[in-house]
């Protein structure tokens, strides 16, 4: 498994080299934000880690020229305490962050949840049947989504977001539950991210051919996956 890590820091790139070799991890650093977008581009690596504060380029605009030729699992690395770019790095696409300073371990397990949600992990893939709701069409396997005949690009997270709404469509999810699935972790109902994920795979999805929205939300409780033929399981917000 290839990553790349885009950082100024070379204590940082160093440490994370360090770490990550032993874990069976290839790991290439660049220090720059113009040489990172060129090797994010180059379709040699599975997984990349991005801080947002780069010289020449800063991460977010690598992340967003990134999302427009490839979903490409990317970790974003924000400084602590800074919510605004914790949830800019979302909103452009990012499967997910990490304030600075962070622990070792904690890196290790957000890429390894990360990899499992984007079916890179080393258990052999399974054969799953696509999944159909609607207009939707969900294939686990190739990690596919259309809708009708036209193919919609998601990254990872939002995959697995719809993936877990089309399974239990009509029936409300809590938000603890989706951000179980989505990212591997307790919620934290300070943690914004699980609804940008939402609101993207809202805005790429479109609305019903009705105009009513596909991903509805039930205020204090979590979001459900709305059917056209089906009347809401609740009120929502």
């Amino acid at each position: 498994m290839h990553i790349l890590v885009i950082d100024d820091g070379p204590e940082i790139c160093n440490l994370l080299r360090d770490y990550l070799g032993p874990e069976g991890f290839q790991v290439e650093t660049v220090h720059d934000g113009v040489a990172g977008l060129e090797r994010s581009l180059s379709g040699e690596h599975e997984f990349i880690i991005l801080d947002v504060k780069l010289p020449g380029m800063d991460g977010f605009e690598i992340l967003r020229k990134l999302r427009e030729h490839s979903n490409i699992p990317v970790l974003m690395l924000t400084i602590c305490d800074e919510d605004e770019d914790r949830i800019k790095g979302l909103q452009l696409g990012a499967d997910d962050y990490l304030n600075k300073p962070f622990n070792l371990q904690e890196l290790l397990a957000r890429i390894n949840t990360i990899l499992r949600r984007c079916g890179e992990s080393n258990s052999p893939p399974k054969k799953l049947e696509t999944l159909t709701v609607g207009d939707l069409r969900l294939t686990p396997g190739s990690q596919r989504v259309y809708r009708g005949e036209n193919e919609i690009s998601l990254t990872g997270a939002e995959f697995t977001l719809l993936k877990v709404l089309l399974s239990n469509a009509g029936q409300v999810i809590p938000r603890e539950e989706l951000v179980r699935h989505v990212q591997g972790r307790h919620h934290n109902p300070y943690d914004r991210s699980i609804d940008v994920h939402i609101s993207r795979l809202r805005k790429k999805l479109s609305c019903h051919a009705d105009g009513s929205e596909r991903i509805k939300s039930v205020r204090g409780v979590g979001h459900f996956y709305s059917l056209l033929t089906s009347k809401a399981p609740v009120e929502t917000s």
